[in-house]
């Protein structure tokens, strides 16, 4: 009896805190891995840019301003502001509404 209390806090923690945990963890792994060429992300410190290449499945490189370009890791990628599918269909309905 003793030895079942700690055993019914330690699936309490597990399904409360590490699996939805676990989840985010894979969801940012995805949007990571979904962020291609064209799309305007923000890295972990701040940098808003636009990948323009992908030299290897770790490095892109982020157009920042004219003729600027930063290599970073992907995993430093924090979030799509804008994909590039996004940008594409935003930019058409303003040349057709001219």
């Amino acid at each position: 009896m003793a030895l079942l209390l700690p055993i019914i806090v330690f699936a309490g923690m597990y399904f409360l805190i590490l699996r939805p945990q676990q989840k985010r963890m894979k969801e940012r792994e995805a949007m990571v891995r979904a962020a291609g060429i064209g799309d305007e992300v923000a890295t972990v410190g701040g940098v808003i840019g636009t990948i323009v290449a992908e030299e290897d499945e770790n490095v892109v490189a982020l157009e920042v301003d004219t003729d600027v370009e930063l290599r970073v890791q992907r995993r430093s990628i924090g979030e799509i502001i804008t994909k590039a599918e996004e940008a594409d269909d935003g930019s058409d309905d303003a040349d057709s509404e001219d």
